[in-house]
């Protein structure tokens, strides 16, 4: 079995504004082993909720100086890439190689999309001309460009980052594979089953191959779950979360996002490793924030046995 890692996502409590709670969250998360902590990014979603997506990472990475973060995903297509890229190469200067950048297309609520001033008719073609310039200017580039939706006269960012930022595409679909192939370092996957991810890792990596590029080696899900000893309260939880945030019955989530034990919970991600799952989130509804990560730590020690011997996860 493929080796991975094991993280965690912000759900209303790394990003207290309380400092010594957020700290102790951070160390509490990092002492039980996990590897990340995963931060969202909506400007005003479904009526004005969201975070910024790199705002939440930087008060994350200046909070502890082990933890990795990944945004899942970014929002790319309602900001200027000039502007974007000048925020990641400030953020890796002070936390360098601790940054994944997850960038998604976004499109649930259009209204977000069309009141960040974006059509969302066109919000696909702009993110991948985004996409392009961003990697160009993290490279260190000069880039004059004369685009669709940009106009660049020998623009540059420096210094870039070293090492360099993966950029890592969410999605579903060809085209999110084709994506991932031309603009991605991999693909970031939420909301999919097993199967549907090996499927999606292998046409990226066959699409790439065509596109003449080096295959992309960043391969990672993104998993809602339900976390209590209690399957029951477990399912509760998350079915009351994911109703309240995406306005759909928890049915419709149940075969993607599951409620149970830590048990269940390994047991659920055993083929996503098998498939080729490199770097794992879980985004765990728990009775509070504590609860989660130590529910979240007894599913990586139990994947980490299964991994090492093939010990059966089921007690």
């Amino acid at each position: 079995m493929s080796p991975f890692t094991l993280g965690i996502s912000d759900q209303d409590g790394f990003t207290t504004p309380d400092l010594g709670r957020r700290r102790r969250l951070l160390d509490k998360a990092a002492a039980a082993g996990l590897a990340h902590v995963c931060v969202g990014d909506h400007i005003s979603f479904h009526g004005g909720t969201g975070f910024d997506g790199l705002v939440s990472a930087s008060t994350l990475l200046s909070s502890h100086e082990r933890l990795s973060v990944i945004v899942g995903v970014y929002l790319l297509g309602l900001r200027h890439p000039m502007t974007a890229a000048r925020q990641l190469a400030t953020l890796s200067q002070s936390a360098p190689g601790r940054l994944t950048l997850g960038v998604g297309v976004g499109g649930e609520d259009r209204r977000e999309v069309a009141n960040a001033g974006v059509d969302p008719r066109t919000r696909g073609r702009r993110l991948d001309e985004s996409l392009m310039l961003v990697r160009r200017l993290l490279a260190g580039e000069e880039v004059t460009h004369d685009g669709e939706f940009f106009q660049l006269d020998r623009a540059r960012i420096l210094p870039s980052p070293e090492p360099r930022i993966p950029l890592v595409i969410g999605g579903k679909g060809e085209v999110a594979v084709r994506r991932a192939a031309r603009f991605g370092d991999g693909w970031l996957g939420i909301f999919c089953s097993a199967r549907r991810f090996a499927e999606t890792r292998t046409r990226v990596l066959e699409t790439a191959a065509g596109l003449d590029r080096e295959p992309p080696d960043w391969f990672g899900v993104n998993v809602w779950c339900g976390l209590d000893r209690d399957a029951a309260r477990a399912r509760e939880l998350l079915a009351a979360r994911l109703e309240g945030l995406y306005r759909l019955p928890y049915d419709k989530f149940q075969h993607i996002a599951p409620a149970g034990t830590p048990e269940r919970m390994a047991e659920f991600l055993v083929p996503f490793v098998e498939s080729g799952a490199a770097h794992l989130t879980l985004i765990p509804v728990a009775e509070s924030v504590e609860a989660g990560i130590e529910a979240v730590a007894e599913v990586r020690e139990l994947l980490q046995k299964h991994c090492l011997n093939g010990q059966t996860i089921l007690r």
